[in-house]
């Protein structure tokens, strides 16, 4: 997490500083506040009070119809994770009232010691080949280790009655609404309806409901400079109680080729081991049923692919930059391809 443009005016300090107080929360002045990014058009600034570091979390300054409520359920499952061993960022208190900071709710974490991978590699990562290849075996270990927390303390966080049930319609419906962008052509996408039919046919009967993170891949994770561990999952948005193994296929979709590109640009990292080893390393801590992870796997690349696709369209209706939108496109493309290696 680095400096960014973010405007740390947005945050009210003197509101801030009450609510903190009435929390019982160290006293006294802010120092080095900073603004810093997490991948997210969420706003983040670290700063020191009372001689704690803290992160302060909040929406974008312009707020979406949900943008408090997904904030609500990161705090929400942040607290159900705080004393187990998730490698989560640790929640040191959340304001769910709205009115403290004129509209937007917020939490405080404990700031993350760590880096992000698809970013750069510092040292000893960068000159260890050992090293990277076990960073993404914790990655797989940090998954596995969501996978074993009991989720009935989030009772009616998620809907995991016919999760998988829903998946395929429920993306299918999403491409559809894109239609209704002007200048959009449709969905050119290769293997588009093979696909949709594979994983119906295919489909799991049952699972194991799970706290499911939603969107674990690279660069959500933040590794130890010290060493291969993954110091914390991060960026909650997408959370919620599903099938924990869709979130194995989230990172088999995403994980980079054998030459450390990924299928979405930017996500390079060289020297980490196989989607096999990264399978079994998870089959080894987990007592799930893995017999049908290829099917997670082609899921995720269907999900995450018309999520993608969502930009393209806007992209095409001029809402969202062209060059973005062919990107993300093209990434469509090749999460389509891989689908298929999959199947």
């Amino acid at each position: 997490m680095t400096s960014t443009h973010i405007d740390v005016s947005v945050i009210d300090l003197d509101a801030l500083a009450a609510w903190m107080d009435g929390q019982g929360l160290p006293g006294g002045a802010f120092e080095r506040v900073e603004p810093m990014t997490g991948g997210t058009q969420n706003i983040m600034v670290r700063f020191d009070r009372g001689g704690a570091s803290y992160v302060l979390r909040r929406p974008p300054l312009h707020l979406r119809a949900r943008s408090n409520e997904v904030l609500r359920r990161e705090a929400r499952v942040l607290a159900a994770l705080k004393d187990t061993p998730v490698a989560a960022p640790r929640l040191i208190a959340a304001c769910a009232d709205e009115t403290v900071m004129g509209g937007a709710v917020f939490y405080l974490m404990e700031p993350v010691q760590g880096f992000n991978a698809t970013v750069g590699l510092p040292e000893p990562h960068a000159g260890d080949p050992a090293i990277r290849h076990r960073m993404g075996l914790e990655a797989a270990s940090a998954l596995a280790e969501l996978g074993r927390v009991d989720h009935l303390p989030l009772d009616g966080f998620g809907r995991p009655e016919g999760f998988l049930e829903r998946q395929v319609p429920r993306w299918m419906g999403e491409l559809e609404t894109y239609a209704a962008l002007d200048g959009y052509p449709g969905p050119e996408i290769p293997g588009l309806s093979e696909t949709a039919g594979w994983l119906e046919r295919n489909r799991p009967r049952d699972f194991t409901p799970g706290i499911m993170h939603g969107d674990y891949h690279l660069a959500n994770l933040m590794f130890a400079y010290d060493g291969p561990r993954v110091a914390a999952i991060v960026d909650w948005e997408m959370c919620t109680i599903g099938d924990p193994l869709l979130d194995l296929g989230w990172l088999l979709a995403t994980w980079p080729a054998s030459d450390g590109e990924g299928v979405i640009a930017g996500h390079h990292v060289a020297g980490l081991p196989a989607a096999k080893e990264i399978v079994d390393c998870y089959a080894a801590l987990s007592d799930r049923d893995m017999s049908a992870v290829d099917w997670y796997a082609v899921m995720a690349c269907f999900k995450l692919g018309i999520i993608l696709e969502g930009t393209h369209a806007r992209a095409c209706a001029g809402k969202a930059p062209k060059d973005i939108g062919d990107l993300l496109h093209a990434a469509t493309l090749n999460l389509f391809a891989r689908a298929r290696t999959f199947m």
